[in-house]
């Protein structure tokens, strides 16, 4: 699919148009609204972190989850992990100008996120409420 999507790119467009189903945009939009992506940009926002203190700043990841997470976003450009040689090995993570750029986008929505919790959940509530009196 890489060779796919680097393809489309390279021979229709300069940027892409997540409404077209071949346009590889939507891998994107699938690492960006991923939760734990948005988690790892928001807590990596102020500098770099150690795997353990990004984990502990998430809560609630997986080690193998958020491992997953942080290589998929090193390969998509949005994040450098840097190896320190000494003992024990330190590891930290730091996002890129690209990963950066999300910074912003993210806290967005984590606002409106944190905003309109209640309205939300009043409106399942709501919802389920009428479903079970069906």
């Amino acid at each position: 699919m890489t060779s796919t999507c680097y393809k489309y790119l390279v021979v229709t467009i300069s940027r892409g148009d997540a409404f077209d189903p071949d346009c590889p945009t939507r891998v994107v939009l699938d690492r960006i609204g991923d939760k734990w992506t948005a988690l790892v940009i928001g807590s990596l926002e102020d500098g770099p972190l150690r795997f353990s203190v990004l984990r502990a700043r998430i809560g609630g990841v997986a080690p193998k989850v958020l491992t997953q997470t942080l290589r998929a976003m090193e390969r998509d450009g949005l994040l450098t992990r840097t190896v320190h040689a000494q003992v024990p090995p330190r590891v930290d993570y730091e996002l890129t100008p690209l990963g950066a750029s999300l910074t912003g986008p993210i806290a967005t929505l984590t606002d409106w996120a944190e905003t309109h919790l209640g309205a939300i959940l009043a409106s399942r509530g709501d919802y389920d409420a009428a479903a079970d009196a069906r």
